[in-house]
């Protein structure tokens, strides 16, 4: 079976990955460069973590995507990932801790309480003012992200049945009859074509445009004092909700930057518009810096960046059948990179092994379905991997 793939992002690539151990053909059309800058996955990192407020089907999922990243890892030969274990914050009345502890208990994977004092204790380069409760979990940390998107478009190039189209825009898809045609006015065919556009998907399939909405982000990197950026190279990952803000810290591990980040939806800018940040856009941010972590003031701004999002109202996963050829996969809305191995491998057994599509697509959006998640344990033709 033949399936073309329309983007060239994490959750592209891991489909095709997916779909080449199923053992089948996959052509792969990328706008740009490979990996493309400009995609949503392309940055120096991205987290996981067991936390994830009462979303209890995508809390499920994480150990399910852990086990999905250390096959790809066996397949790459190299593994693009550090523990920094979990520390959930939360102040101003927000419960999005509290909730996260109680899914986790609920499903076997309890997170500890810390006090206000334990937690000045523990983490002394923060400042407790304005928290109000704490939570920790020895699991999480960094997933780096566009090295992970490089070794996979490198580790399918090399893989007979993969065509790459990096520089290569598709104009239009139709899903109905399994064919796309490009800005040069080529048309291909195959038995499935799957668009995997990122923030670009409404340009494609116009219908979806208002439920998956581009959202432009802010992220800071910072530089250290050594001394400070040493310290800080340990850990833990930090996610604070205060109300409608979301901010999340990133800690430099092996040499990568210091990364903190606004996890508040703007829901609005063009993909194709500049990257370059305004002053409006990062003062929250920095304000919300300096109220959480000691030593600020000697921190300095290394570089801004604005990458995007593409979210949904309720910020679930659509991936789902459209067409009697296509499928759209967007588990994105600013929290899909972590289950990017996973989404990969299951979509390509779903259309492998004819399972069915609408229950797919619950499972996808975090909701209760009878889709069951069993990693396969080598290739299936016996490779050297």
């Amino acid at each position: 079976m033949k399936t073309i793939i329309v983007g060239g992002g994490i959750m592209g690539l891991s489909t095709a990955w997916g779909l080449v151990r199923e053992g089948h053909v996959v052509e792969l059309f990328e706008q740009g460069v490979l990996p493309n800058p400009l995609a949503s996955s392309v940055d120096e990192h991205r987290l996981i973590r067991h936390p994830y407020g009462d979303r209890t089907g995508y809390a499920r999922m994480i150990d399910p995507a852990f086990a999905a990243w250390d096959l790809l890892w066996r397949d790459l030969g190299q593994t693009f990932y550090a523990p920094t274990g979990t520390l959930a914050l939360t102040g101003n009345g927000a419960d999005w801790a509290e909730r996260s502890a109680r899914t986790q208990a609920a499903i076997g994977r309890p997170m500890t309480e810390l006090s206000l004092g334990d937690l000045r204790r523990r983490f002394p380069r923060l400042d407790a003012r304005g928290v109000e409760r704490a939570f920790w979990m020895e699991t999480g940390g960094v997933l780096f992200a566009q090295d992970i998107v490089a070794a996979l478009a490198r580790h399918l190039e090399s893989r007979p049945g993969v065509t790459l189209h990096p520089h290569t825009a598709v104009r239009s898809v139709d899903l109905e009859h399994g064919r796309v045609v490009t800005e040069a006015d080529v048309t291909h065919e195959a038995d499935v074509v799957i668009v995997a556009a990122g923030a670009w998907v409404g340009r494609l399939l116009p219908e979806f445009a208002r439920t998956l909405v581009p959202s432009r982000q802010v992220v800071i990197y910072f530089r250290l004092p050594e001394a400070q950026r040493a310290a800080w190279s340990k850990g833990p990952m930090v996610i604070q909700k205060t109300g409608d803000v979301g901010l999340y810290f990133v800690p430099p591990m092996q040499g990568r930057g210091f990364k903190v980040g606004d996890h508040s939806f703007s829901r609005s800018g063009d993909p194709d518009a500049g990257r370059d940040a305004h002053e409006d856009e990062i003062r929250p941010l920095i304000k919300r810096c300096r109220d959480l972590f000691r030593g600020f003031d000697s921190w300095r701004t290394d570089r801004v960046k604005a990458c995007f999002y593409t979210v949904t109202e309720d910020e679930r996963f659509v991936v789902e059948k459209t067409g009697a050829k296509g499928w759209l996969m967007s588990p994105c809305s600013g929290h899909g990179f972590k289950f990017g191995a996973l989404m990969g491998l299951e979509l390509a057994r779903t259309i492998a092994t004819n399972r069915d599509p609408a229950s797919h697509a619950r499972w996808a959006a975090g909701e209760e379905s009878d889709i069951h998640v069993s990693l396969p344990a080598s290739p299936p033709n016996g490779g050297e991997e």
